[in-house]
């Protein structure tokens, strides 16, 4: 007659076996299991009796790294309370609040994923591919931009114009205006520097308020003339790039999630959401911990810095000769495919990005001061050759006529007002070359337009350049289709 065992009783009999002189290897044969297998039955009979011959779930009896119940709690209320906050932050709080030893980043990121407090996603951009920079005091640059989408009650969209110090990322300057056109962002700037002094630099992007570097107007804006007179030098961005003034970006990230949740369309006036906004810039500098600062509050950096003194320039509006007068004339020269220009048999380097276009060219000082667009772009030494004469005493030229760099042309018609068409956009030539066949060029980052083998036009890309292919798929341009008598 059969009888079936039970796993316990199995064992039992195993381990008998081999208490009376039986071999491991035979018992385990007849019972299809490892040697190593009886040997841990008969370490566990030895230790526990027949209990030990019961089977025992793999899980740790005790995981003394694992995150303690009450402090997994405090995470999860941290998190509720201030939705903006990551690991990193409620770690730097748990640590202020005496948590000893504390929870691991990691060990907080999972418990928020637990508790569906956190969406785990994958990062799309690893931390190696930006490149990190930063200035090594406090008040050598600053990284003003605008920030809009704050509502009044009534739904009036007001900005903010916004302020970095670079190397302590204390916030200079967060003022807000209905209205960022020239004045009032020029205000939020004379605030600024009369509250906290002058930077020696200060980097913007290209907007219009900051230059005239792709405005149509003949000069400098007012927020260079500003700049200019309390001895600061004006940092533009290449077109198209966000992540050079990264820091003031990221600013406005946190003023959103930390500021702008609770206080859009909550306020009446500009005054009443000024006060609140002037609140909370107190509470970031001075007391939110900033982890590019090893957790470390802005103001720990920024009282170490030596405060320069302003030029009151409050009288400055509109048009100013004060900036044309302080400078001597200068002499046009065009940049090279390569960057550079050549003033007195010597090259003096521009960039790139100022490839095929014009600029002016000032010696003053000892120093060649290079401008495109009234906007100082590059600084050199001066340098002459061994018995030539100064470069600044020779009379101001007046521009001429150059060839065209050589590459890819195709021929345009100009229309009767004065442009043709290119890539889909519009370029004006002028009504004196109307009915009249141009040839077009793309030249680094700008559009020359020739004839006769002279440039007649330079103009800034504002085409599609991916609508470029078929624009030199066609050299001659779209075949006209004449009337059949």
């Amino acid at each position: 007659m059969l009888v079936e065992l039970g796993l316990v009783e199995q064992r039992y009999n195993a381990v008998r076996e081999v208490l009376d002189g039986a071999s491991v290897t035979d018992v385990a044969r007849r019972n299809g299991v490892a040697r190593q297998t009886v040997h841990t039955w008969l370490r566990r009979y030895a230790a526990s009796g027949i209990a030990g011959l019961v089977d025992k779930a793999s899980k740790p009896e005790s995981c003394p790294h694992q995150i303690m119940p009450t402090i997994e709690a405090r995470v999860l209320e941290m998190r509720r309370a201030h939705p903006s906050w990551g690991p990193r932050t409620i770690r730097t709080h748990l640590v202020a609040e005496g948590v000893n030893p504390p929870p691991g980043r990691s060990s907080i990121y999972r418990a928020l994923v637990r508790h569906h407090l956190i969406e785990p996603t994958k990062r799309k951009r690893s931390r190696a591919d930006y490149k990190r920079w930063e200035r090594s005091r406090s008040m050598e640059l600053w990284q003003m931009d605008i920030v809009g989408r704050f509502y009044l009650v009534d739904g009036t969209e007001v900005k903010v114009v916004t302020g970095i110090d670079d190397h302590s990322r204390y916030c200079v300057c967060a003022r807000i205006v209905a209205r960022a056109t020239a004045k009032p962002v020029c205000d939020a700037l004379r605030f600024a520097l009369g509250t906290h002094g002058a930077p020696d630099q200060i980097l913007t992007d290209n907007g219009k308020v900051f230059t005239a570097r792709f405005g149509q107007g003949p000069g400098p804006v007012l927020f260079d003339r500003i700049c200019h007179n309390n001895g600061i030098r004006h940092l533009l961005t290449a077109p198209y790039s966000p992540t050079t003034t990264g820091k003031v970006e990221r600013f406005h990230k946190t003023y959103r999630a930390d500021f702008l949740i609770d206080h859009d369309r909550c306020h009446s006036t500009i005054e009443e959401a000024q006060a609140a906004l002037d609140v909370w810039v107190e509470h970031y500098n001075t007391g939110r911990p900033h982890q590019s600062l090893g957790d470390r509050p802005p103001i720990e950096r920024f009282r170490l810095a030596t405060l320069r003194e302003v030029v009151d320039d409050s009288s400055v509006e509109g048009e100013d000769e004060s900036l044309g007068t302080q400078r001597p004339p200068g002499v046009s020269r065009w940049v090279d495919q390569q960057g550079s220009i050549s003033l007195g048999g010597l090259h003096y380097r521009v960039g790139p990005t100022f490839a095929g276009e014009p600029v002016e060219v000032v010696v003053q000082h000892g120093l060649v001061e290079i401008l495109h667009a009234s906007v100082l772009v590059a600084t050199h030494a001066e340098r002459r050759r061994k018995g030539s004469e100064p470069t600044s005493s020779k009379e101001p030229r007046a521009p001429r006529s150059r060839p065209p760099s050589s590459g890819m042309t195709v021929v345009r018609s100009v229309d009767s007002g004065g442009s043709i068409s290119f890539a889909g956009a519009s370029y004006r030539v002028g009504r004196s070359w109307r009915r009249r066949s141009v040839e077009v060029a793309v030249v680094a980052g700008s559009v020359q337009i020739s004839e006769t083998g002279k440039v007649i036009r330079v103009h800034q890309i504002r085409h599609d350049r991916s609508k470029e292919h078929g624009a030199f798929a066609s050299p001659k341009g779209r075949p006209r289709h004449k009337d059949i008598a």
